[in-house]
């Protein structure tokens, strides 16, 4: 029995899972500082003031609050889930009135609160993977109703739509994944997953031949955003001008194009010239010189700056890194003593390879240009703050997983 209760003190740590995490953080450190200080006037900087500094002090203060979760049981974090979960949907209604954002287009992502710029759909995420596996954690009987299907889809589109009006398509698309399959691993019913997710098909397909085909013109047209509909453009490829355009409005509409569809060719362009081995740290070109802009290169496209630096070694040992927390995260779930652990972690191993594949996707063009962070690497304290929440949650799973 000694023996036995030494072994699960050793196992306290998934040591695989923390080692990953650190590792990111070395990166995320050093390639923000990369690509920062190209920039000359981030030079001048006293030093508490350089991002990559900024950084570190949001990785230690996450790692506080990872290791303050860890000292409560997750059941007990669940208890709380209700209140976090409102909490949030109060800070996405309150972001509609006093956010902060892109003054362009109107968008209202961020509450300046001074020494921080808090951005509450970050947040949300955790408190509503907290919610809903809290409300998922109920007799087996009780979830195949389809009672409970309709609360469970109330509690993703809530958040969902207060995302949206901001707007933040990209942040607001990934609480539907995760949702969804935090219901399947819990054990709602197949058909009625099934069916939703049929009939969400037929939405984004009306919706793609929409932006795609119809007249820009057309009373028919769904109602998008332009950047929305511009960025959905630009990743198909499609001309911006209508088919009946004058030769003038053909011209203004390629230089809008182009415009739009600049960043992403940068950062395709940096991802191919990193070679193998890369350029060298701190010795990429694309944002040095300024080709990938220097207000991106720090934060979405901080990929970019690391596959043309590290080549294609340093690309696949970021994608080893993530691969590690991923799978920590499945193996968590599987040894998880009840359907609250299970469907915790895998809310948060769904939340995270959403982020990780949306974000690589973007930089390499697989996927259309979102506001989606890179876990941990992209320059934020919210995103940082979330990521290692949301590993928090994942290592508190493991460390209770024994405790009946």
């Amino acid at each position: 029995m000694y023996e036995t209760h030494l072994n699960e003190r050793k196992s306290l740590l998934d040591w695989p899972l923390v080692l990953a995490l650190l590792g990111l953080m070395v990166v995320g450190t050093a390639f923000i500082y990369s690509a920062s200080l190209a920039n000359e006037s981030a030079r001048t900087l006293s030093w508490f003031r350089q991002i990559h500094v900024k950084q570190i002090i949001w990785y230690a203060f996450g790692i506080i609050l990872v290791i303050v979760m860890c000292m409560f049981d997750y059941r007990t974090l669940a208890r709380w889930s209700i209140i976090a979960y409102w909490l949030t949907i109060f800070s996405l209604v309150l972001v509609l009135f006093i956010g902060t954002g892109g003054a362009s287009w109107g968008a209202k992502r961020w509450i300046n609160m001074g020494f921080f710029q808090f951005q509450p759909s970050e947040f949300a995420k955790i408190g509503f993977i907290l919610m809903l596996a809290n409300f998922l954690s109920r007799p087996p009987e009780e979830l195949r109703s389809q009672k409970l299907f309709l609360k469970a889809l109330g509690m993703i589109a809530l958040p969902f739509l207060l995302i949206l009006k901001e707007p933040d398509l990209g942040s607001a698309l990934v609480f539907f994944p995760v949702g969804l399959l935090m219901m399947f691993v819990a054990g709602v019913s197949g058909k009625l997953l099934a069916k939703f997710i049929g009939g969400i098909g037929i939405i984004v397909a009306l919706l793609l031949v929409d932006v795609l085909f119809a007249p820009p013109d057309s009373k028919w047209q769904i109602k998008l955003h332009p950047y929305q509909r511009q960025r959905l453009l630009t990743y198909f490829g499609k001309d911006f001008a209508p088919r009946d355009a004058t030769p003038a409005e053909r011209k203004e509409a390629k230089i809008l194009q182009n415009a739009k569809s600049y960043n992403v060719e940068q950062a395709l362009i940096s991802v191919g010239s990193g070679g193998l081995t890369g350029k060298g740290w701190r010795l990429g070109t694309q944002y040095s010189l300024g080709f990938l802009p220097r207000g991106v290169a720090h934060n979405d496209f901080i990929f970019s700056v690391i596959a043309e630096e590290k080549g294609f070694v340093g690309s696949v040992i970021v994608l080893t890194l993530y691969t590690v927390i991923l799978f920590s995260g499945i193996k968590i779930a599987s040894q998880a003593r009840d359907r609250l652990g299970k469907t915790l972690a895998i809310g948060v191993v769904a939340l995270l390879f959403s982020h990780v594949f949306i974000n690589i996707g973007m930089n390499i063009r697989l996927m259309p240009v979102t506001g989606i962070p890179l876990p941990l690497l992209s320059y934020g304290g919210s995103s940082v703050l979330c990521s290692l929440i949301a590993i928090g949650i994942l290592q508190n799973v493991h460390m209770y997983r024994r405790s009946y």
